[in-house]
């Protein structure tokens, strides 16, 4: 007999049965409940018109809630938690939520596709900041699209929404809320089958390793921003997955007095003030590649285990000097992430392996470090090139410089040439232009939809003397938007 997910549906208990593991959120409830509010846009987590909100009590017993991408998140990974959808937003008397009403006064819906997906954000961005700045509204706003308003109003209704203060139904009723999942909490993983398919949540690390040596060969689900493109556009089917999200060993972010370390399971969301802290750029960096929904879903180690040549975590990554461990079958062991990479989609992750953590040096004396971002529009779009650079300087020279790339080859890559050519020199425009003419024996980058090879290595150059003008003071070439 297998397990049945267990959770609320807008405070109404759930137990479902009988619909496939790869059976997505946004199916289950126009499917089956009928709560045709929550749209289909893309299919693949771009348009945010399918957004909800997830709660779930955190370490300190409080609900968290976070705006998520429906039409690409598995229903398993619901199990224990709580799903808002629009038309749970309503009080008991039929009036509007704050949020609902702000949107109305301010005339910020004309077709109003998109309308249920900005109304779920602005829901998460009003429990998760009582005072938000235009750029908190602006980045909680990245992921949703809207074709008609231009969303002057809609960044109205953003300040509007306050005016009955911060506090809401859910608000009130949090601790009953709270106490409502309990019965759902599980001493051992999920493990739910239908349709001959199996999903298999483990609840600790030794739970893990043994399901591990029983299903070596099952793919690895972690926060599905990618893996859910599989279903949703490839139509492809799975007899297994087991999923990471329900480790907390796995979500844990430490921080020694020489590295941080990155649970493998932990989302960008939770990383993103931790990284910023220590590498401003590499926060910067991480807003703009990813909108809030898919960084409340996406996993530091599945970014890495993806192994995608223009995935933008790792080329920051390796430059700081980042290793894994890598957790299977077998026991752990440790790789530097730059060798983890071998060639186009192939690592060096052995059969049930997985990412456990990420452990990355905390800056020293003398470093300094940028990461860049290219690409055709500003955010949520894919890298031309992404280059990130550190350096340590000592006494006017470079005594060490990783230099690492993502969308010059098949693999996220140092230019070790590059680093050759300023190791042991002084820090002067010299130098860089022998590492600018080096880089041309490092890469052989490819043509492609994004930008041609002659683009990549112009462009790869030219951010390679920017972060020298930058990190000398000889001039600030920082673009601002907006």
């Amino acid at each position: 007999m297998t397990d049945a997910i267990r959770f609320l549906l807008n405070g109404e208990a759930r137990v479902v049965e009988g619909l496939a593991p790869t059976t997505t959120v946004l199916e289950y409830l126009r499917g089956t409940e009928r709560l045709c509010g929550t749209k289909e846009g893309c299919a693949e987590g771009d348009c945010g018109a399918c957004t909800v909100v997830v709660a779930e009590p955190d370490r300190h017993g409080l609900l968290s809630y976070k705006a998520v991408n429906s039409c690409i998140r598995f229903l398993p990974t619901l199990d224990g938690k709580q799903l808002l959808t629009v038309e749970g937003l309503k009080t008991a008397d039929g009036a509007l939520h704050p949020v609902q009403q702000a949107l109305v006064d301010c005339h910020a819906s004309q077709c109003g596709y998109c309308t249920p997906g900005f109304v779920m954000s602005l829901l998460a961005l009003r429990h998760n900041n009582p005072n938000p700045s235009r750029e908190d509204t602006l980045q909680a706003l990245a992921g949703n699209l809207c074709r008609c308003t231009g969303y002057r109003p809609i960044l109205d209704a953003a300040k509007r929404m306050y005016d009955a203060g911060v506090g809401d139904a859910f608000t009130a009723q949090a601790a009953d809320t709270v106490r409502g999942l309990e019965p759902y909490d599980r001493l051992v993983g999920l493990r739910y089958a239908a349709h001959g398919q199996e999903f298999i949540a483990p609840r600790s690390l030794d739970e893990l390793t043994g399901v591990l040596k029983e299903y070596p060969q099952a793919p690895i689900l972690a926060g599905g921003t990618d893996f859910g493109l599989f279903v949703t556009k490839q139509h492809r089917r799975f007899e297994r997955l087991i999923y990471l999200g329900e480790i907390p060993e796995l979500r844990a972010v430490t921080e020694s007095a020489t590295h941080l370390e990155i649970g493998g399971g932990t989302t960008w969301s939770t990383t993103l003030p931790l990284i910023e802290r220590h590498w401003p750029s590499f926060g910067e960096l991480i807003r703009r590649f990813a909108s809030p929904p898919i960084r409340n879903a996406a996993t530091v180690g599945g970014n890495i285990a993806n192994a995608s040549p223009i995935g933008d975590g790792p080329p920051p990554l390796i430059a700081l000097g980042a290793s894994l461990v890598l957790l299977g079958p077998d026991g752990q062991r440790e790789v530097p992430l730059e060798t983890f990479f071998r060639d186009y989609r192939e690592t060096d992750r052995r059969p049930g392996e997985i990412v456990a953590r990420v452990r990355v040096p905390l800056p020293g004396a003398g470093s300094e470090f940028a990461v860049y971002k290219v690409s055709k529009r500003l955010d949520q779009d894919i890298s031309a090139v992404c280059a990130a650079f550190a350096v340590r300087l000592q006494n006017g020279l470079v005594a060490k410089a990783r230099l690492a790339f993502g969308g010059m080859a098949a693999i996220p890559k140092r230019a070790r040439q590059a680093e050759s050519a300023i190791i042991g020199r002084p820090w002067t425009a010299p130098t860089i232009e022998a590492a600018v003419t080096a880089l041309a024996r490092d890469f052989t980058p490819l043509d492609d939809m994004r930008a041609s090879a002659r683009y990549r290595t112009l462009t790869a150059r030219n951010l390679l003397r920017r972060f020298h003008l930058e990190t000398t003071g000889t001039a600030n070439v920082r673009i601002a938007y907006g």
